[in-house]
């Protein structure tokens, strides 16, 4: 099942995107598919287009819009609705299908994120935040999921899509992209995601045909007890800012938890 809007790239307007993606699977031979036109704000909708599936093995997250401006020109109403549609739309639809996967003890999940969320963007807070959140929401999901054989990971993708054309400075050619700005080269990370042997909890970097992790990492730090004060700190502030010694998952590993 293809669920899209039929918005524009700002979320406004209409497009026949999500009837072209079910024709071009149907085009692959003996494969049910088709689309419905659910919001991804309206938890409802969410909870109808899952409860409509049915059996539900493979879920990939994918919504999205852009509103872009500068963090002192955008608007709340811009904040709010990226927001939404991105980081809610996504916890909605998946809350939805999260019951089904965890009684039949078998699910993947994938979550769309950003480098606009990983490592920033001009222009694009509230996208990015949004994408962030991607992370953040794959890293508890993959610890509640872990028992019941449910698998969820995150892509961080770069392709020419009617998305990214709205950025300002881009200008591609849709009908005949660049070839290594093609979107089918995202295709074998998600492929992957969704397979029997996907990991959990990992952020795949894909696009132009090149394929990379990104990973959270934390230093062993200073430990200054119950004699920690400002003074204390600035004194080991290169110790604590060093990350040559960085290590993925530190405080997980020992067990600890950071708020």
């Amino acid at each position: 099942m293809i669920n899209d809007l039929g918005g524009t790239a700002d979320g406004a307007g209409q497009s026949d995107m999500a009837d072209q993606v079910t024709q071009e699977i149907r085009a692959f031979g003996n494969i049910s598919a088709r689309y419905v036109s659910a919001d991804m704000c309206d938890g409802q909708a969410c909870r109808d287009l899952i409860a409509e599936v049915g059996r539900c093995d493979i879920l990939v997250n994918n919504a999205g819009i852009l509103r872009d401006k500068s963090f002192k020109k955008m608007t709340l109403d811009d904040w709010d609705i990226v927001i939404n549609v991105h980081l809610n739309g996504t916890a909605y639809v998946t809350h939805a299908a999260w019951p089904i996967l965890y009684e039949k003890n078998y699910g993947r999940i994938v979550l769309t994120s950003s480098t606009s969320g990983i490592f920033g963007n001009f222009g694009q807070s509230n996208y990015g935040a949004a994408k962030m959140g991607m992370v953040g929401l794959m890293n508890v999901l993959a610890l509640e999921g872990a028992s019941h054989n449910i698998r969820i990971n995150t892509l961080a993708p770069a392709a020419a899509t009617r998305l990214t054309n709205t950025i300002p400075g881009r200008d591609e050619d849709l009908e005949q992209p660049d070839p290594e700005r093609a979107p089918h080269l995202v295709t074998p990370a998600v492929l992957y995601m969704c397979s029997e042997d996907a990991p959990t909890g990992k952020i795949f970097q894909a696009g132009n045909g090149r394929f990379s992790m990104a990973a959270m990492y934390s230093n062993e730090g200073v430990n200054q007890g119950a004699d920690a004060d400002f003074e204390s700190f600035l004194a080991a502030k290169d110790q604590i800012l060093d990350l040559n010694e960085a290590k993925q998952g530190w405080w997980r590993r020992r067990g600890k938890s950071s708020a």
